[in-house]
């Protein structure tokens, strides 16, 4: 049991992680120098979210900007690849917006390293709550950037959430889909999923009871790694363990009692209906999280347009930083969100 609740967790989790700590460097001191350190309220328990917004080159005051928000991985922070985004975009004429999900980094929340999907998708709500109120912004002009299971986030939210004009993702997931089909689609069966439910139940009784909380490893160490490990898991290990992707505030950990409300999150489910503003779906064509991108995309038929983006020969993660890569990406958001949003 021990055994496969590491792999399911592996899988639901690991894979939705961080990016570059170190791909500032990259940045234009321009852009780096204009980033302000903000807070906003999370409208449903009243948390302070910490964020980074980024103004765009050349900016003038006076002026109103189309806006997005960039939304991280499970388990990320602002500074990872979500900020990388952000501050790349504002060099294209955006303002932008990298925040740290409630619970995690800089963010209030407690239970810490918790993973809510409900509270994920009330972030990016008070996200767009919080640009509506900033002059240099026009609140009639806002988007969304989500990333892996960010992107799943953003889907859901800009379902209900019509203030969001565009969205976009890149390598998007639907947490909840990995818990119950695993990270390559193919189905996880009813009664290992069950187990792993009954396993959480346990867990949670055991809290209550004064035990301590239990937290898991988000990705596995290096260590940890054996030649059965998973081509995309030895990548996400690489992204968060190691200089590439570390960041002092992404702990590598997740509350492994908090993990049954995943497993009962759909953010594909009303699509179909709901979701009308434009959307641009983008995975890399070697990324095992590709079928989700597609899903997405074929669920998206209310939408005014829709595209399916593949990077060829990119995986997963070498869309959070591998600026061979996310260059071309980036310059396709650009043009993706100045037609939308103007």
């Amino acid at each position: 049991m021990k055994k496969f609740l590491k792999r399911i967790l592996a899988c639901s989790f690991m894979l939705c992680l961080t990016s570059g700590a170190n791909v500032s460097a990259q940045i234009p001191a321009e852009v780096q120098n204009n980033a302000q350190h903000v807070q906003f309220v999370q409208q449903h328990n009243g948390w302070k979210i910490a964020g980074n917004l980024y103004l765009p080159k050349n900016y003038e005051a006076g002026k109103k900007y189309p806006a997005i928000i960039t939304v991280h991985p499970g388990g990320g922070v602002k500074e990872q690849t979500s900020g990388l985004y952000a501050m790349l975009l504002a060099q294209k004429g955006f303002v932008t917006l990298a925040f740290d999900a409630s619970h995690h980094g800089e963010s209030e929340g407690t239970p810490r390293y918790i993973e809510i999907p409900t509270e994920r998708v009330e972030d990016i709500r008070s996200a767009v709550d919080y640009l509506t109120t900033l002059p240099q912004v026009d609140a009639e002009k806002i988007g969304v950037l989500g990333i892996c299971a960010g992107g799943g986030y953003s889907i859901s939210a800009a379902q209900t959430e019509h203030r969001i004009k565009a969205l976009a993702t890149v390598s998007a997931v639907d947490i909840g889909n990995i818990a119950r089909q695993g990270w390559d689609g193919k189905g996880i069966p009813i009664a290992e999923q069950l187990k792993a439910l009954e396993a959480v139940a346990a867990q949670r009784t055991a809290e209550a009871n004064g035990a301590p909380v239990r937290y898991d490893h988000n990705v596995p160490t290096r260590d940890e790694i054996t030649v059965a490990t998973p081509h995309d898991i030895v990548e996400a290990s690489e992204y968060y363990t190691e200089s590439r992707g570390q960041y002092p505030t992404a702990k590598n950990l997740v509350m492994f009692s908090g993990f049954d409300g995943i497993y009962a999150f759909h953010a594909f489910s009303d699509m179909e209906t709901f979701l009308t503003q434009p959307a641009l779906f983008i995975a890399g064509t070697e990324a095992g999280s590709l079928w989700q991108s597609e899903l997405a995309y074929e669920k998206a038929t209310a939408t005014i347009s829709r595209e399916l983006y593949k990077v060829n020969g990119a995986t997963h993660m070498d869309l959070y930083d591998r600026m061979n890569f996310v260059t071309p990406v980036v310059d396709k958001l650009e043009k993706f969100f100045h037609k939308n949003l103007g």
